[in-house]
C-alpha cells in the first residue's frame, strides 16, 4: 500500500490538525511502504536553520516513521518551498521535484502539488517564479530570523486577502494546462492538491482516457488521502 497526502498546512495555531498528524504517522503510514506529501505540510517555513519545538517535534515523528520502514517523500508547496536539504535529513524525507513521475499502480504517474496549473491567476504566478528562484530564496535566507518570521507574517495575510478577492475559477486549475502537461510527461494520471478541491475528474489526454485526482487539505475534523494497493486508486477522506 502507498499514500499520498497534501495541505496539512501544520501550524502551532492548529494543534488538533497536528496532534492528528502524529497519530497518522504512527499509525496507518506504518502500514505503507511509502508516504509521499505532495506540499505545503506547513503553512509556513522560513529555513531549515530555525526549528522551535512544534517543528523539531513533526520532524521527530516523520523521521521514526521513516525508521520503522515507511519510504517518506516530500514535494515543495506554495507555502514551504524553503524546505532544503536539513529538513530531509533529518526527517528522512527524500526531496522530490516539481513536478515528478513515479511508477504507482503499475503505470507511469505524474505528480505535482499543483500551483503551477492555475496558470489564470496572474498574480500568484508572477510570485511563484519569484519565490522558486534559487537567487531570490538564497536572498532571504540570509536575513535574519525575526525578519524572515514578519515576512512570512506578512505574505501569509497577504495571500488570504488577495484570494478572498479572487474568482473561484482563477484560483483553480486551467483545463488547457493541465492536459498540456500531462501530455508532455506522457502519462494518463495526476495527483496534485494545492486546490483544496478533492475529487477525481475524468478528462482526454493524448486521445485516450485520463484521470486527475486531487487531494483535500487537512482540517481540524477531517483528512484526505490516496490510497494505491495494486492498481487500485482510492481517494479518502477520514475523521480526525
Amino acid at each position: 500500500m502507498q499514500l499520498l497526502i497534501a495541505d496539512l498546512h501544520l501550524h502551532p495555531a492548529q494543534p488538533d490538525i497536528a496532534r492528528a498528524f502524529v497519530d497518522y504517522l504512527r499509525g496507518p503510514a506504518r502500514d505503507a511502504s511509502s508516504l509521499t506529501i505532495l506540499g505545503d505540510l506547513f503553512e509556513a517555513w522560513i529555513g531549515d536553520d530555525y526549528q522551535g519545538e512544534f517543528e523539531r517535534t513533526i520532524i521527530a515523528e516523520l523521521r521514526a516513521c521513516h525508521e520503522a520502514g515507511t519510504r517518506l517523500a516530500f514535494m515543495h508547496g506554495n507555502r514551504d518551498f524553503l524546505i532544503g536539504e536539513g529538513f530531509a535529513a533529518d526527517s528522512g524525507c527524500a526531496l522530490l521535484e516539481d513536478p515528478t513521475v513515479v511508477e504507482l499502480g503499475g503505470e507511469r504517474v505524474l505528480l505535482m502539488h499543483g500551483d503551477s496549473l492555475c496558470t489564470r491567476d496572474e498574480a500568484y504566478m508572477a510570485f511563484r517564479q519569484q519565490a522558486r528562484n534559487p537567487a531570490w530564496q538564497a536572498q532571504i535566507l540570509a536575513m535574519p530570523v525575526e525578519e524572515r518570521l514578519a515576512l512570512a507574517k506578512k505574505l501569509r495575510q497577504q495571500s488570504g486577502e488577495a484570494n478572498s478577492n479572487k474568482a473561484e475559477d482563477i484560483m483553480d486549475v486551467t483545463p488547457s494546462e493541465v492536459v498540456k502537461t500531462m501530455e508532455a510527461a506522457g502519462v494518463q494520471t495526476l495527483i496534485h492538491g494545492h486546490t483544496h478541491r478533492p475529487a477525481v475528474h475524468d478528462l482526454e489526454v493524448a486521445g485516450a482516457p485520463a484521470k486527475r485526482y486531487v487531494l483535500g487539505d487537512w482540517r481540524p475534523d477531517q483528512g484526505w488521502q490516496l490510497r494505491v494497493e495494486g492498481d487500485t486508486f482510492a481517494l479518502e477522506s477520514f475523521s480526525l
